[in-house]
């Protein structure tokens, strides 16, 4: 069950950055709004799942799902460039992260 609730945790941080960013400063209401539900969820479910797993490996699992959620969604949006070797990182973040979980 944690590990569910902590994948979940991380796309909602991919949730909450994209939404921050889109959010122009906290200027546009809808955004900030998406913003503010999500990192508030994202947090309390990482802190669910470090109630059971280790903290460096829950930390490292939700930061590694939201940065290749949120450079992926940022790539297929043409908002950030797209490039074989960026694709070839960002399947390394990917690999690692099922790595964390399998050894666990």
């Amino acid at each position: 069950m944690a590990w569910i609730v902590l994948v979940a945790s991380g796309v909602l941080e991919a949730v909450w950055a994209t939404a921050l960013g889109k959010s122009d400063g906290f200027s546009r209401l809808v955004p900030s709004i998406v913003f503010l539900i999500a990192v508030v969820l994202s947090m309390v479910g990482l802190a669910f799942a470090m109630r059971t797993l280790p903290t460096g490996t829950s930390y490292a699992v939700w930061v590694g799902i939201g940065a290749a959620l949120t450079v992926g969604y940022g790539m297929v949006t043409g908002e950030e460039p797209a490039s074989l070797v960026r694709i070839l990182l960002i399947c390394a973040i990917v690999a690692c992260v099922v790595g964390l979980e399998l050894s666990h």
